[in-house]
């Protein structure tokens, strides 16, 4: 049985039926009350995520039933909220009405207390399952997102051995691309990202540089400047690492994931001008969370030490980008780096902690 915890807003501009509705449902849950439309809204917005079942009768003065029932359904309250309507005329045409705004189900006046206590029992055990389900797909995407995110880590750790690099560097590239991601979204309408996109970018970010795994270990350590055969090698592996993720496409059909990744495994290494390699775009040819993985991959190599080079200071790395010496970068993306830069050493760090 429902404890009470499981709250029911009665929503009629007649006391007595709020009363009789009251004694019928009190037994069993927590109740509050209100007496028009515009009180039912109010509630809803000053106790968010406290309500599992509103009773709503068609006609309140100031806002009535329907019109309430379409703001909560336009503001997504009824995807955690259930609605049962209250009507003295069940007419199919009104009710129909009702149920595509997202009404679940109703009742009608006179009440009868044990068809108003089944009808709500209904509802509120069909919400409880529901969220319940919801519930469980969150945990079942948690754990794919766990096992794709250590599946992940174990090949570019592989290709982070391989190259001589720290294991730090994949959660770098992650963690400021995910950072630029969120900057960028904070200066301009022109990209957006939601979770999914974020997630399914820092992932892509983590293979980055899996192509690398087809470069022989002794150009990928060799201490000295590369020469041009050599280092015509190592720029293959943007299109080596786009070659091994496009064989296994097919095979997940339209895997987000797996197409963003290949965009990013095969641009990374692109620049605003058209510079870059391995296919010379220029501008916005090139996706921006690319750009966004280049830049993160450019400081990160700046201000770690590799078997070619020491690690430079944060304040040397940023002037170097900000100045050109890196390749040119999309200024959404530079202005970006100027808003963000001071927090990059502190984010870096506590992410760094974190995964200790």
């Amino acid at each position: 049985m429902m404890g009470y915890n499981h709250k029911i807003l009665i929503a009629d501009d007649s006391e007595i039926n709020r009363d009789l509705l009251s004694q019928m449902l009190s037994p069993r849950y927590d109740i509050a009350e209100a007496k028009n439309g515009q009180e039912v809204l109010d509630y809803i917005h000053s106790h968010p995520g406290e309500t599992d079942l509103i009773l709503l009768d068609f006609i309140m003065p100031k806002i009535d039933g329907m019109q309430v029932l379409s703001t909560l359904q336009a503001e997504k309250v009824l995807d955690d909220v259930s609605v049962i309507m209250i009507t003295a005329d069940s007419r199919m045409e009104n009710i129909e009405k009702a149920y595509a705004l997202g009404a679940t189900d109703y009742i009608t006046r006179p009440f009868s207390a044990s068809i108003v206590r089944h009808r709500v029992d209904g509802v509120m055990n069909l919400q409880l399952r529901k969220n319940e389900l919801a519930d469980e797909l969150s945990e079942q995407v948690e754990e794919k997102n766990r096992i794709s995110d250590m599946m992940v880590h174990i090949l570019s750790g592989i290709v982070e051995f391989r190259n001589g690099e720290s294991g730090a560097h994949v959660l770098h590239i992650r963690v400021l691309t995910e950072f630029f991601l969120h900057s960028i979204t904070a200066i301009t309408d022109k990209y957006s990202f939601n979770d999914e996109e974020v997630y399914n970018i820092s992932m892509g970010a983590a293979m980055h540089d899996i192509g690398k795994v087809c470069v022989p270990f002794e150009i990928l350590n060799k201490p000295g400047a590369l020469t041009k055969e050599e280092f015509a090698v190592m720029k293959s592996h943007t299109l080596k690492g786009a070659e091994m993720l496009k064989a296994i496409i097919p095979m997940y059909g339209d895997d987000k994931m797996l197409q963003t990744a290949y965009a990013i495994v095969r641009w990374h290494h692109e620049r605003w001008d058209g510079r870059g390699y391995p296919d010379g775009l220029k501008g916005d040819e090139i996706p921006i969370f690319a750009q966004a993985v280049a830049l993160a991959d450019v400081y990160d190599a700046l201000t770690g030490e590799r078997c070619y080079k020491k690690a430079i200071s944060h304040d040397k790395a940023i002037n170097m980008i900000l100045n050109g010496e890196c390749g040119a970068f999309n200024p959404v993306l530079m202005k970006c780096l100027e808003n963000i830069e001071p927090l990059i050493p502190g984010i870096l760090k506590s992410k760094k902690e974190n995964k200790l």
